[in-house]
């Protein structure tokens, strides 16, 4: 399939609910809808998460959802993290370029907040797969059925595997 050559990204806003509802219950994890519609606004404005669409005019085509942790207990902000909750794109729009739009818009927001890194889990079956071909590495470890990426954004010198630095 090819690119879609009008795809815009944007901050989500309480208008996109109609059109962001069915992907949020399509990613499934959802306890109670009622609470979902009422927290959805909340979150579109909330100071430390963003929740980004991907549109296609009018057309909603995907989302993805961070948030930030803010700074770190014992090293403040220089190693302040966010982990990306989500990341859908509708299923006639795979493999076009929605979900690579919505992670480079994911790490712009990243990088403009000073964050050292995000990280997310990612299930075995179609995420991970995604996430690869897309050109993102995950870590070796499996855990119930998820893989681990962290994408660091300090100096290359200054790195520390997520497993050795204890945070």
């Amino acid at each position: 399939m090819s690119a879609i050559p009008s795809l815009t990204i944007r901050p989500l806003t309480a208008a996109d609910l109609s059109q962001t509802l069915p992907m949020l219950l399509d990613m499934g994890f959802v306890e109670d809808e009622r609470a979902l519609e009422a927290r959805f606004p909340l979150l579109c404005a909330h100071p430390d998460w963003v929740l980004l669409g991907a549109f296609d005019g009018d057309t909603l085509l995907g989302y993805a959802a961070a948030q930030d942790y803010g700074p770190h207990l014992r090293s403040g902000d220089s190693h302040r993290t966010a982990k990306l909750h989500d990341l859908y794109t509708a299923p006639p729009s795979r493999r076009r370029g929605v979900g690579r739009a919505l992670m480079t818009a994911m790490e712009a927001w990243a990088r403009a907040r000073g964050l050292r890194s995000l990280f997310w889990y990612a299930n075995l079956r179609e995420a991970t797969p995604a996430y690869m071909g897309m050109g993102y590495a995950p870590g070796e470890e499996v855990q119930e059925g998820y893989r681990f990426f962290e994408i660091d954004f300090g100096e290359a010198n200054t790195r520390i595997p997520h497993p050795e630095r204890g945070s």
